[in-house]
């Protein structure tokens, strides 16, 4: 009952607003001889900058250092490695034009933007009806079933071999 409170929350507080929250990876690649600390702050500050815009960051990835196919001309030298990151977020489509501050971050060697193909994700994508409909099938979900099908079969499975004094299975 309190999670069927909570989702119509949700949709009587989308409306009017910006609808569209698409999935995006943010690649980043940052300088080898960056510190764990200044790496960690730099993700910060990416993700309050999505966070401010209403945007939500859903996961977080870090590959380590990476080889790389080419070097990386930057003006303090030439880089072969660079640590890898990968920050997943829901955020606004103008989150790509509101990154670009990234691209004066002398700790970047590079970073990318990628947009989820056709993946949008909350309540404010549904109709009100749909969202109802929503609301009652999970209300209504199996899951707080009794799990009395599965207690069944594995009677069924008891019976399935007798084994004999020898050890021998044989069919019944």
């Amino acid at each position: 009952m309190e999670r069927r409170k909570i989702l119509k929350r949700q949709l009587s507080c989308t409306k009017g607003k910006e609808k569209e929250m698409p999935l995006y990876d943010c690649m980043l690649l940052v300088k080898p001889h960056v510190r764990k600390e200044a790496l960690m702050d730099l993700v910060a500050r990416v993700s309050k900058h999505v966070y401010r815009r209403n945007g939500v960051l859903t996961d977080m990835k870090s590959f380590g250092t990476v080889q790389l196919g080419y070097g990386i001309k930057k003006l303090d030298g030439r880089y072969y490695q660079g640590q890898l990151m990968q920050m997943t977020m829901m955020a606004t489509p103008n989150i790509n034009k509101e990154l670009h501050y990234l691209n004066k971050e002398d700790r970047l060697l590079r970073w990318l933007l990628v947009k989820h193909r056709d993946t949008k994700y909350g309540l404010e994508f549904l109709s009100e009806e749909d969202a109802n409909s929503e609301v009652n099938r999970l209300h209504r979900s199996s899951i707080y079933d009794d799990d009395e099908d599965e207690d069944e079969d594995e009677d069924d499975d008891d019976d399935e071999y007798d084994v004999d004094q020898g050890g021998n299975p044989t069919e019944g």
